[in-house]
């Protein structure tokens, strides 16, 4: 099932397609305005797919819904919702327009131009005839054609509105006072043109119609963190082109926004969006607050279904665990033990249980025959919290390890709480497999991939998958990311296994996607498929023979690539940058994140948040020249092009971001020294809060557990039992 917006988008998207070929073959004529007309009032007729809750009058006498619009701008349709009341001067398009009625009557006044524009500013009006618009009929218009409309009647209208380009592209447009002409100046794009909307009970339904669904919420992740639905993914308007296409690779996705409720992100993420081509979008009709006022469940934190996964699987599974007292106890008394942190080397490296090793959680079953080759001996699974802790123990023990397996609660937090230290820059990994290692970890897996019924498949049907223009897929790398860099199949994305299972929102946008896992062996990609396919997801494979000999691979790291053409800005290195700065009246402008700023910049950069640079760039004091540090290319290029248009300043980006200057061994500067805004752009985990450590541990840890109950009163996780 895909609902009423998925049929609508459809529907819309056929008619365009035959009013671009109308345009093509006719140009832009009384002949192809009248085969437009009739094209409009057929998707007119169509009023189901037009339900007045997706198209409600928000404010004063109407309000326009951008229903679709090309990537380039043009063929752009819109809802335009009114009372009776709503009325606009006599005005023209500077591009073709067709008017035709889904409700309501919607007067119209037609107009021409009678004098020789030999005045500047002004002009007379000569009328040329009416129509009352409503369902059935359309009214056309030239470039240069004048009108005016006024809902009409007792009822609430929509009409269609659909122009050769974009409002907010037709800056000529212009109208006049009087019916009759005078003096007239530039007629704007209506305020706050956004999204069709859908209501959260009907959201509701989305979340449980089996179809495909991106639910985005375009909040920074500090506030994100606060308050939102449990099936919200994370997509900060500040980083929008640069994840959006990951995040949702296919255009025809049905995509609903939110925000905090007062639409302006939607807004401009709708418009970011059709810039892309997605071709589906609505929002929720008052975001987080219409959600909450509907009386649905709301969530805090991040990661949430992922979070909430975890406790299901201890509450279900009965995962064992260990006290830190005990596993401390045992490590003091010589007992054989070995502690396996199942976290990325960068986060185990920061901080980790003495004597501990670092294991990622997908290569657990891979390494762990090695690393504990004795079975009388304990194998300790850790994490900084709880999550990874319990699915990586769990992980074990469902590939039937012949070691007692146990989870330490509460990880590196509990840990500390128990008044022990970590250990902080150790760099001891988990063995890679030995020949008779990996022989035992694929016997597991064949074990596990019967269990779980893991479906696998070949190149031929991967290219099948990616014929399927209709289906979102996700082709995932569940390797380390360094393996990745070394080599990867082309289109793929670096998604390591146990991350994928602890933050699969950073992943997978869609829901009900269909997930391809690949590594080299199976092995990863198999635990990694067990654990989705018990976390909800229905179509979940694992991609084998395509590392061998002769292998079409592509190198480097997965870094954002947006389609669309990103600004020219010219990029400057470290030295340079250095000698500028040596000049004086450099701004430098710092889009890292909050955090990073924090830990060390750019000696007197500013930090920006992307979302809000208007409002950040009017503090800036004046400079000759501004710089842009990003931690990637794209956004550098995104935020410096933007820059440059706000401010007719001298934009440049630097090469390499701060990271660049940090390697150059240049001083940095430390602390929120030059904030332009609010940051608000992370949620701060409690080991990155500066003070009172502990208590942010034990407040993290009591919000993990309590997640169980949550889950009970919202129902849609989704979450499965195997036998």
């Amino acid at each position: 099932m895909t609902g009423v917006s998925s049929e609508r988008t459809e529907a819309v998207s056929a008619m365009i397609g035959r009013v671009r070929e109308i345009e093509g073959r006719l140009g832009v004529t009384p002949a192809a305005i009248e085969a437009i007309k009739a094209e409009l009032t057929a998707l007119a007729r169509q009023e189901h797919l037009f339900p007045a809750q997706h198209f409600p009058v928000k404010s004063g006498h109407g309000t326009v819904y951008r229903i679709a619009e090309d990537a380039d701008h043009r063929f752009a349709l819109y809802g335009s919702a009114g009372v009776p009341g709503k009325a606009q001067p006599p005005h023209n398009h500077t591009t073709w327009a067709v008017i035709s009625g889904v409700r309501g009557e919607e007067y119209n006044v037609c107009y021409r131009r009678s004098d020789n524009g030999s005045v500047p500013g002004e002009g007379k009006l000569e009328r040329t005839g009416d129509l009352a618009v409503k369902q059935g009929n359309a009214i056309g218009f030239l470039p240069d054609d004048f009108h005016t409309i006024e809902v009409k009647g007792t009822e609430p209208s929509l009409h269609l509105h659909l122009y050769g380009l974009s409002l907010e592209r037709l800056p000529q447009r212009i109208f006049f006072g009087d019916s009759a002409g005078g003096a007239y100046t530039v007629f704007p794009a209506p305020p706050k043109i956004g999204p069709c909307l859908v209501t959260a009970p009907e959201l509701k339904a989305m979340l449980r119609d089996g179809g495909e669904l991106a639910l985005l919420d375009l909040r920074e992740e500090g506030t994100f963190a606060a308050a939102h639905l449990f099936h919200a993914v994370p997509l900060p308007l500040s980083r929008l082109e640069a994840r959006a296409e990951a995040l949702v690779p296919r255009k025809d996705t049905r995509i609903v926004l939110t925000d905090g409720g007062d639409g302006t992100l939607v807004r401009r993420a709708a418009e970011r969006l059709a810039r892309l081509g997605y071709r589906d979008v609505s929002a929720l009709d008052g975001g987080l607050e219409g959600w909450k006022a509907a009386g649905f469940e709301v969530f805090s934190g991040i990661n949430v279904p992922s979070k909430a996964f975890g406790e299901f699987v201890e509450h279900h599974d009965g995962t064992p665990r260990i006290e830190a007292t005990e596993l401390k106890a045992m490590i003091d008394a010589g007992e054989k033990v070995v502690i396996l942190d199942s976290r990325p080397f960068v986060e185990f490296r920061a901080m980790s249980i003495p004597g501990g090793l670092d294991c990622p959680g997908a290569e657990l079953v891979r390494r762990a025959f090695d690393a504990a080759p004795s079975p009388d001996t304990t194998i300790v699974v850790n994490c900084a919290g709880r999550t990874r802790s319990i699915i990586g123990a769990q992980s074990l023990i469902n590939a039937g390890l012949p070691n007692k397996v146990v989870a330490l609660k509460n990880g590196t937090m509990g840990w500390e709480l128990a008044g022990f230290q970590v250990a902080k820059g150790v760099t001891a990994r988990a063995p890679e497999p030995s020949p008779a290692g990996r022989a035992k970890a694929e016997a597991a897996i064949a074990a596990v991939t019967k269990r779980y019924g893991i479906r696998r498949i070949d190149a031929a049907t991967l290219a099948r998958f990616q014929a399927e223009t209709g289906r979102s897929l996700y082709l995932l790398d569940v390797r380390l990311p360094e393996a990745y860099a070394a080599g990867h199949l082309p289109g793929s994305r670096s998604a390591p296994g146990g991350q994928l299972v602890q933050a699969t929102d950073q992943y997978v946008g869609t829901r009900n996607a269909r997930l391809v896992l690949v590594d080299e062996d199976g092995i990863a990609a198999s635990m990694t498929a067990h654990w989705l396919l018990q976390a909800g997801w229905e179509e979940v494979y694992v991609l084998t023979g395509v590392f061998g000999p002769g292998a079409v691979l592509e190198t480097g790291p997965d870094l954002p690539r947006p389609s669309i053409a990103l600004p020219d800005i010219r990029a400057i290195e470290i030295g340079e940058l250095a000698s500028e700065i040596g000049l004086g009246g450099v701004a430098v402008l710092d889009f890292d994140t909050s955090i990073r700023y924090r830990k060390g910049h750019i000696p007197g950069a500013w930090w920006v948040n992307r979302a809000r640079l208007a409002t950040a760039l009017a503090k800036l004091p004046a400079t000759r020249l501004i710089a842009v540090a990003a931690p990637e290319e794209a956004l550098a290029r995104l935020a410096a092009g933007e820059v440059a248009e706000q401010t007719g300043a001298t934009v440049v980006m630097v090469k390499g971001g701060t990271l660049s200057w940090i390697q150059d061994g240049r001083p940095v500067e430390k602390g929120h020294t030059r904030m332009l805004d609010e940051a608000d752009d992370v949620w701060l985990r409690p080991y990155d809060h500066e003070a009172d450590q502990q208590r942010h541990m034990q407040a993290y840890l009591d919000w993990e557990v309590g997640l169980v109950e949550q889950l009970e009163r919202d129902g849609d996780a989704g979450f499965k039992r195997f036998g």
